[in-house]
């Protein structure tokens, strides 16, 4: 197919807080370079959802004077509380008996989707072009050597026909493509496969967070005050992660829970996890009085040190959560994405002062890393997660305050996790069923009124972005052996069973999707695949 075609010196894929920061750190030391930065979301920060509470360390960095330029971070953390909670109540830990990376004195709490606008005016004002709305689908590779990649065609039908208005995707070739999509990435994925990049790394982790933003009355919020806590009711049902409740500006507070997608048992639902959290006393005490006014969820990629691929292949680098930078130790991925983005720019600026030069495997990276604090930050989170899916929370939790707090992160052992989290479901009849309770409409809401919070639109006259490998094995398998446990790990409701007298059917709601990932992560038959829908679909969230 004839495309047409726009050449670059640096494409970067994504605008998230690493791509952002690549991007601007090239035209940092090199005004001259064309960069490019491509995005699906229908603008910067529509796709972005994180807690937030972040770490200016790379901020401080890339932009010195990130406060007089007016970047969105107004409150500070003045309060860190983490709590053990069970069914009836909780303790509260002293800050001594935590590990020093949950401390959270000098953070700011934010919206990073807002931080990731203001980056991109910041770009936009070095002369960085970035086209949002433009969904990278597929690779460009040409003998061996990634040249680009190209953007979605526009207006193709369910059926494959193309409709009024079709228009084929571009080509946008570069020198050096940066990958930056976030967790799992659809091309990252391809990538580490294809160049063999995790070969001798332990699995990756994932979990799926989830994040509701509530309007409080005037002066029922006390800006600044964080909580985590472990537990309940995670705990209850065999399940691992962990929740935020962060007071932010604005006389809003920004809750949440991250489920560890290692869970086993097939009848457990993240979202009703989450809703019935809201509910426990220690939580429902900041939401009293309050409205819910957004929601979304997305997958974490939190395998840290461990389960860190190789970053580079011939013509790019993978960057942030494509890669797995997240510190898992901190809960905070922000900042370390920033740090690789920055690092990536560094190495490909230096590459390309060779005139003609393009397309090598910038195997300098991995020194380049290895040099960088942010290697030391990772390496010393090493055995946080492992401690905590080997252990549990408490005896993990011990292990790790020890090892944060006594040895800095240097204790002589490294722990791994080489279970794979998907390979972790047990068949339904080995594992209890659970009894959610009805929402309140209160604190619990259901899961199609959360979705409409997250202002989600696909056009629903296009191929489906959830690919099945296998049509039969959603029923014949996966309904067989796990109760087809799609139907409850979707944070959206994008997967239904539905019965047609004696038959069952798998149904794919792709409309709704969020775009978080879980589904290409936690199916037990690793049989679908999440490619890009169109761009500009998807969620559209303001603010978070």
């Amino acid at each position: 197919m004839e495309r047409e075609s726009m050449e670059f010196d640096v494409l970067v894929v994504g605008a998230g807080p690493a791509g952002l920061s690549a991007a601007i750190r090239l035209k940092q030391l090199n005004a001259d370079l064309n960069v490019c930065v491509v995005e699906k979301g229908s603008e910067v920060g529509a796709h972005i959802l994180s807690g937030a509470v972040f770490e200016t360390r790379a901020l401080d960095e890339l932009l010195p004077q990130w406060q007089e330029q007016g970047a969105p971070l107004t409150t500070p953390v003045t309060d860190d509380e983490i709590w053990m909670l069970d069914a009836k109540g909780g303790r509260q830990f002293p800050n001594w008996l935590t590990p020093k990376t949950m401390h959270n004195q000098g953070n700011y709490i934010i919206s990073l989707g807002n931080l990731c606008r203001w980056l991109a005016e910041q770009a936009e004002g070095l002369g960085v072009e970035i086209y949002p709305g433009f969904a990278a689908s597929e690779l460009i590779e040409e003998a061996g050597v990634v040249a680009g990649v190209i953007t979605g065609d526009m207006g193709v039908a369910q059926d494959g026909s193309e409709k009024d208005g079709y228009m084929p995707g571009m080509a946008l070739r570069a020198r050096y493509t940066l990958f930056a999509e976030g967790c799992r990435g659809h091309l990252g994925k391809q990538l580490i496969a294809r160049y063999q990049l995790d070969e001798g790394r332990s699995p990756q982790h994932y979990g799926l967070g989830f994040k509701e933003i509530w309007q409080l009355p005037e002066g029922a919020t006390q800006p600044g005050k964080v909580v985590h806590t472990a537990g309940w009711p995670l705990a209850e049902n065999g399940a691992s992660g962990g929740s935020y409740l962060y007071h932010a500006e604005n006389n809003q507070i920004l809750v949440g829970l991250i489920v560890d997608l290692n869970y086993n048992n097939p009848n457990l639902n993240p979202f009703e996890e989450f809703q019935r959290f809201k509910t426990h006393p220690v939580i429902a005490k900041h939401l009293e009085g309050g409205e819910r006014i957004a929601y979304g969820a997305r997958a974490i990629t939190k395998g840290g040190f461990n389960s860190l691929p190789k970053m580079s292949f011939p013509g790019g680098l993978l960057v942030g959560c494509d890669a797995g930078t997240l510190n898992f130790a901190k809960i905070k991925g922000n900042h370390t994405a920033m740090k690789s983005g920055m690092l990536a720019a560094e190495v490909v600026a230096e590459a390309l002062k060779e005139e003609g030069n393009a397309g090598q495997d910038l195997t300098t990276f991995e020194a380049h890393f290895k040099s960088s604090w942010l290697y030391e930050e990772l390496y010393r989170s090493r055995n946080f997660g492992p401690a905590l899916h080997k252990f549990g929370s408490m005896v993990g939790g011990a292990f790790n305050t020890l090892d944060q707090n006594l040895f800095g992160g240097r204790i002589p052992l490294t722990l791994k996790d080489e279970l794979i989290d998907h390979a972790q479901m047990r068949t339904a009849s080995e594992c209890p069923v659970i009894d959610y309770p009805k929402p309140d409409g209160k604190l619990s809401f259901d899961r199609l009124s959360s979705v409409f919070l997250s202002n989600t639109y696909h056009d629903e006259d296009q191929p489906c972005h959830l690919r099945l490998t296998n049509q039969t094995i959603p029923i014949e398998v996966n309904l067989a052996q796990f109760d087809e446990p799609a139907q409850r790990y979707c944070p959206a409701g994008v997967y239904e069973v539905v019965q047609e007298g004696a038959e069952s059917r798998f149904q794919i709601n792709a409309a709704n999707c969020l775009h978080c990932k879980t589904c290409d992560i936690k199916d037990p038959s690793q049989n679908i695949t999440w490619v890009t829908p169109e761009g500009g679909g998807g969620p559209n969230y303001p603010n978070m």
